[in-house]
């Protein structure tokens, strides 16, 4: 598989790269994994190592690459949120004393459901949605393959998996549920993607291959049609799921990029990215793979970069995927065309969060540059910011937003009760309070771990935050504020392809 066949074809020396993963998983007395209760292992402890990154391209020189870094999302996103700190945005006021309340809102969910085992907050990922209803699926999958099934090969198809999962996790709608084929229990939003996408991949549907039903394949996406995907997903005119054309349309896209060998091999599989990123130069292999959180970015910047809508923002003809011009950035003449952008990558950084898990899981890898990856810029971190009062949409753009939720509303089966503003993907509102949620959820991280009293090593990471604080607090105050729709505070009229 992946490069483990490339030695055929000349490109690579397999017996090289095998003798590398079985060194580097053979030998982890230094940083021994963690064990889950169900002996799968968990995540491993980082090991201290200081190893240099390489620096993001210069802006002036190429900006193009540079906004289609991880480096520029936080970079740009801190300019709002200087202009946030000083109660300057365009389309929100920002209330500084509801700052206390929303850290100390996440430290009372935090202590509800870890204290006083903090480390064992795992970091943020797609991983944890699979065990929706304290279901174990990831290791139940992992358990029902026979034992010839190699470390790496099981990671090479949690990859696949895995990378499918995240492309359909955009907001499913209020109306779209899910029941599993497999315990009868009826799942909604990202769980309920998830458990789908999960049954889905065990029938086969992502890949060509009948025999071999536990991989996602070009050819297996490339047959794969609206009508397929949606049977797959159950969806009906009665449970209707939110851009169902816009996922597929990703998922065919993603057909035509795994054609790229460098990254995903012959067999034209995410997982055999794992190849790539463990011979890569930059990897460096001592007691464990130590891989570079550049080079995974790399490779799904780059190997990605053909499945986001043309239609989305352009730099010299270059489509620069998530990435948006916003009225209160820095903007001609006082400043260059490009500095009005502000790229987020959510989904990118999403992938990020979600693949280091099987990897670090299954082969120990370690990953050195992950602070490089912000809080995710979606409607959960930022509806938290919004339920608790700490930004407030402004009264004219709160109208605008109403009333095109009353617009939508006339539309057959869209919502229609629990009126809440409603913008589209592009819209400066939404820019901006993505923006602002990136760089507040940095400056909640800091006041968490203090009101826990973590330092050191003992510290939260910004992942951990995420999963135990931000993410499933924005959630649950949108469950109580809203309990028919459970939706956040604000309504993104998406296509399926970045929320």
């Amino acid at each position: 598989m992946g490069l483990f066949n490339r030695k055929s074809k000349g490109s690579v020396d397999a017996e090289s790269v095998t003798s590398k993963v079985s060194r580097t998983t053979s030998n982890l007395q230094s940083s021994p994994p963690t064990k889950a209760m169900n002996g799968i292992s968990s995540f491993p402890s980082p090991l201290a190592v200081n190893i240099p990154l390489p620096p993001p391209p210069d802006p002036s020189v190429d900006p193009a690459a540079y906004l289609r870094t991880v480096h520029a999302v936080r970079d740009r996103s801190h300019l709002i949120h200087q202009r946030a700190k000083k109660n300057q945005l365009s389309h929100f006021d920002v209330d500084p004393s509801k700052f206390g309340e929303t850290a100390a809102y996440l430290v009372s969910i935090i202590k509800r459901d870890f204290a006083p085992d903090y480390h064992t907050i795992p970091p943020h990922g797609r991983w944890q949605h699979f065990e929706v209803g304290g279901r174990q699926r990831i290791d139940q999958l992992l358990a029902s393959w026979p034992s010839k099934i190699d470390a790496q090969e099981r990671t090479r198809r949690l990859i696949d998996l895995f990378l499918v999962s995240v492309l359909l996790d955009a907001g499913a709608g209020n109306r779209w549920s899910y029941k599993s084929k497999e315990s009868g229990r009826t799942y909604r939003r990202s769980e309920g993607l998830a458990v789908a996408s999960l049954e889905m991949f065990k029938a086969g549907y992502f890949s060509s291959d009948p025999t071999e039903p536990y991989q996602v394949n070009a050819a297996g996406l490339n047959r794969l049609s609206v009508g397929q995907l949606g049977i797959g997903l159950q969806v009906s005119e009665a449970n209707p799921l939110a851009g169902l054309e816009g996922r597929s349309s990703l998922l065919a896209n993603l057909g035509e990029a795994l054609q790229n060998q460098e990254f995903f091999g012959h067999s034209s599989r995410p997982g055999n990215m794992l190849d790539y990123l463990l011979s890569h130069p930059s990897t460096q292999a001592s007691s464990v793979p130590v891989v570079l959180i550049p080079t995974l970015w790399t490779v799904l910047m780059d190997g990605l970069a053909s499945i986001w809508p043309a239609s989305r923002t352009q730099i010299g003809g270059l489509p620069l995927g998530d990435a948006w011009p916003c009225s209160s950035m820095p903007a001609p003449p006082q400043a260059q065309p490009w500095e009005n952008i502000i790229p987020f990558h959510k989904l990118t950084q999403w992938l990020c969060y979600s693949l280091m898990g099987p990897m670090a899981r299954l082969l120990n890898v370690q990953f050195v540059g992950v602070e490089l990856l912000t809080g995710l810029p979606e409607y959960r971190n930022g509806g938290l910011l919004i339920d608790t009062g700490l930004i407030t949409l402004k009264p004219a753009d709160a109208k605008r937003g109403l009333d095109a939720y009353r617009h939508n509303a006339m539309v057959k089966g869209q919502p229609s009760m629990e009126v809440v503003p409603l913008f589209g993907t592009d819209d400066d509102v939404v820019v901006e309070w993505r923006a602002v949620t990136i760089g507040f959820l940095d400056e909640l991280l800091i006041e968490v771990n203090r009101l826990l009293k973590l330092d050191g090593p003992n510290k939260l990471s910004l992942a951990q935050m995420l999963e135990a604080g931000s993410w499933k607090g924005g959630r649950e105050l949108a469950e109580v504020s809203r309990p028919n729709t459970k939706q956040p505070p604000i309504m993104i009229l998406s296509d399926g392809t970045v929320f």
